[in-house]
């Protein structure tokens, strides 16, 4: 006689590596999971060391993770500290949280990274905790009468039963969650600015329905790019040396670091070889001057707004305006559910130092959306404060 499926116990969870064709199918499966997890991204993060782990219940692999590694800064043959290693676990791992608690993966990663030497693991949960409507949130900026994103009230009452849980294991386990800040910190930003391409049944919006949540002037700024005689082209690795030159000015105009031309280099060649996802580089001309250019990530049905450079000429044309439209338009043709537009501050006070960047995003239409963040695992708290310590004065 079978036993019956009521009475059958669950496979126990076993961890062990994966190949990058494996890790590469379950993501396939996980259509909003980050291109941080993607298998070629090691590739493009070539100071990090990487492996790619996946938890098997049983034959069915039923969650993985690319973790990066950083060795602590001593060398390989010093006794007990030469292998010592921060490992990090960006927007990961991915499972189906409908099917799958978070739990008794967590335990497997956990476990297996610390008996591997990690002095620390940090890992960013994918999912969202809480999230705010870009109206409500530019009218509380723009009234002052509230100092963060912790004062208003959240759509859909706030965190969710799943999301509640979420926390409690992390928290069960020992981790310790992000402190928040209404500056950005390193790693991935704890509140991200996300455009809604669906409407809350789950309808793909059009172009207009986009639009539509926009406020007054940045809709009508977008129009008139149009109206702008901008020629609006997607580069191939050849313009990248534009785009790199034009990136340098806006970071010496805005005054941020950037990064080097190899790194959008690995990034545009890296990811456009994987099956699961594409960078497109967006080029703005007029009469033959490069005025705008954007740097756009999708995968599966996520977009990101990922970098963006502008000139200082011809500002009446809206050019970044355009290659905002262009990005919507064509996450929109891949079917995509939310396109996202990066980190900003949960602080609401008027002139905070970062208010104009969420003063954009929203007046965009994009929500207020917070994450889980990144959490931390200690596992010695003398060399992660040393490791800390050190980073910092990089």
């Amino acid at each position: 006689m079978t036993q019956s499926s009521e009475s059958r116990q669950p496979a126990p969870l076993e961890l062990r590596t994966i190949s990058s064709a494996e890790h590469t199918a379950h993501l396939a499966a996980q259509p909003l999971s980050s291109f941080l997890q993607n298998p070629r991204w090691p590739a493009v993060k070539t100071e990090w060391d990487a492996e790619h782990l996946g938890v098997f219940a049983g034959d069915e692999l039923i969650a993985a993770a690319l973790v990066l590694h950083r060795q602590l800064p001593i060398p390989g043959f010093v006794p007990g500290l030469g292998k010592k290693r921060l490992s990090y676990i960006a927007e990961g791992p991915v499972f189906d949280a409908t099917q799958h608690s978070l739990a008794p993966i967590l335990e497997k990663v956990s476990t297996y990274l610390t008996r591997q030497g990690a002095f620390l693991i940090r890992m960013g949960v994918p999912g969202i905790l809480r999230r705010w409507e870009a109206k409500e949130v530019r009218r509380a900026l723009a009234a002052g009468e509230h100092r963060t994103l912790d004062e208003l009230e959240p759509l859909d009452g706030g965190a969710s039963p799943w999301a509640q849980r979420v926390t409690d294991d992390l928290r069960a386990q020992g981790w310790q969650p992000p402190v928040t800040s209404t500056d950005f910190e390193a790693g991935q930003p704890h509140f991200q600015a996300r455009i809604p391409l669906v409407d809350e049944s789950g309808e793909a919006l059009d172009v207009d329905g986009v639009l539509s949540r926009m406020d007054q002037t940045s809709r009508r700024q977008t129009r008139k790019s149009t109206r702008s005689e901008l020629e609006i082209s997607v580069g191939t690795a050849e313009d990248l040396p534009a785009w790199q030159a034009l990136y340098e000015e806006t970071a010496e105009r805005d005054g941020f670091t950037g990064r080097p031309l190899e790194y959008f280099q690995r990034m545009h060649r890296e990811l456009n070889a994987s099956e699961l996802s594409e960078c497109t580089l967006y080029l703005a001309h007029f009469e033959g001057q490069l005025l705008a250019a954007a740097i756009y990530v999708r995968q599966g049905e996520f977009g990101w707004y990922v970098y963006g450079a502008s000139s200082g000429e011809e500002r009446k044309r809206y050019a970044p305006r355009a290659l905002q439209l262009r990005q919507i338009e064509d996450a929109l043709a891949a079917g995509c559910r939310w396109y996202d537009l990066g980190g900003l501050s949960p602080s609401l006070e008027p002139d905070h130092e970062l208010a104009g960047l969420t003063r954009f995003k929203t007046t965009m239409g994009a929500d207020v959306v917070q994450t889980f963040g990144e959490w931390d695992l200690t596992v010695n708290p003398l060399l992660a404060k040393a490791f800390s310590l050190y980073m910092a004065r990089r």
